[in-house]
């Protein structure tokens, strides 16, 4: 989809914002797309507001505050929020732990409450601290207003006729006999416009089609064309793990994916395999391609020549998980060996077996 700057809502830019506030990631729920905007207050996570968007003003959830993003994960302890093993039952060093009576002995207690005497780590006892305010420089999206109960009971209204539009449009893509599919269709709730979203192979001359949307609705009408990966983003659906759609889920960012990737992960290269339900590669086999590059760089690369003893071996296969060496010799001999058994040899500008590993071989 051809990314656009958003912009922001007329009489928006004309308002006194102060100097100081909050950013936070927002949510729409509809095209599951985010943006960055800004408020002069604390909101929490499942606030909805009214938020500006690519297409226009429309109904947004807060996510998280941005003064977190792109820091790193520390999880806490693993057991859900009212049944934690607090700081009392669990060890604090060895001594504590051979004493300690095992977790499965212990009778752990379900409940919804809050916990009266919370552990440290976990974020069920822990919650996370209120968003900082922060100086606010340069242009910045700004959240319109917190949203209204009419604006929630409104947008219910238009998310019940959007079955409707999608019927009309349906209609009437087939009396123009117009190559494309229709994918969904959306009222924003700040202004009346409505937008339909569709795929095609090829370019599409809808501008009749327009006409005849813009005479049925009597507002403004926006088509736009949008690729597979889109459309899985927008739709949604399970994935063959399982879980939602990475791209309707956990980002919104679609970002290019290769077969390089499931080569350098050791993967099967049937695209049966490594296809998603929208027929591109699936996305997440860029999530550890870089660890996986990295990695490698630590082992001698696939097809180069190690000398084992007497005899000259082959690289065949490399594993990062186990960390391990598959080496392949004459007349089909195998041997796999650890990760610690080799060295890059500086001098040589070569792999080579440690002495060590190389006696150990021989003596065997």
């Amino acid at each position: 989809m051809k990314k656009e700057r958003m912009r922001a809502p007329e009489g928006q830019s004309q308002r006194t914002r102060p100097s100081r506030g909050y950013i936070y990631l927002v949510k729409n729920p509809s095209s599951n797309e985010t943006s960055i905007c800004a408020w002069d207050s604390v909101l929490y996570p499942g606030t909805s507001v009214v938020a500006p968007t690519r297409y226009g003003l429309d109904l947004g959830v807060i996510m998280t505050s941005a003064d977190r993003l792109g820091k790193e994960y520390t999880p806490g302890c693993d057991q859900c929020r009212g049944a934690c093993l607090h700081g009392e039952c669990m060890p604090k060093d060895e001594s504590e732990a051979e004493s300690a009576e095992p977790a499965e002995e212990m009778e752990i207690l379900f409940s919804s409450e809050p916990d009266e005497d919370p552990c440290d780590s976990c974020i069920g006892c822990n919650p996370q601290p209120d968003p900082q305010e922060v100086d606010l420089t340069g242009e910045i999206l700004w959240i319109d207003r917190l949203a209204t109960p009419s604006d929630l009971d409104r947008y219910q209204e238009l998310m019940e006729k959007e079955d409707e539009a999608m019927r009309i449009c349906r209609e009437k893509i087939a009396y123009h006999k117009l190559d494309m599919k229709l994918v969904t269709a959306h009222f924003l709730l700040g202004e009346p416009k409505i937008i339909f979203f569709f795929t095609a192979d090829v370019r599409v001359d809808f501008r009749e089609l327009v006409k005849d949307l813009v005479s049925v609705f009597r507002i403004r009408i926006e088509l736009r064309q949008i690729g597979v990966r889109d459309e899985s983003r927008v739709l949604g659906g399970l994935a063959v793990c399982g879980r939602d759609f990475c791209c309707h889920s956990v980002t919104d960012k679609l970002n290019p994916v290769s077969i390089k990737m499931a080569k350098e992960q050791n993967l099967s290269l049937n695209s049966m395999k490594i296809s998603g339900p929208c027929g591109r590669l699936l996305c997440c086999l860029s999530y550890e391609f870089d660890f996986y590059v990295e990695e490698k760089r630590k082992y001698p690369p696939e097809g180069s020549k190690m000398k084992v003893g007497f005899e000259l071996m082959k690289v065949s296969e490399v594993n990062i998980l186990s960390k391990r060496i598959l080496l392949s010799g004459s007349e089909g001999r195998m041997l796999t060996i650890p990760h610690s058994a080799v060295f890059f040899n500086e001098e040589a500008s070569r792999w080579e077996i440690t002495k060590e590993y190389t006696d150990e071989f021989l003596s065997n």
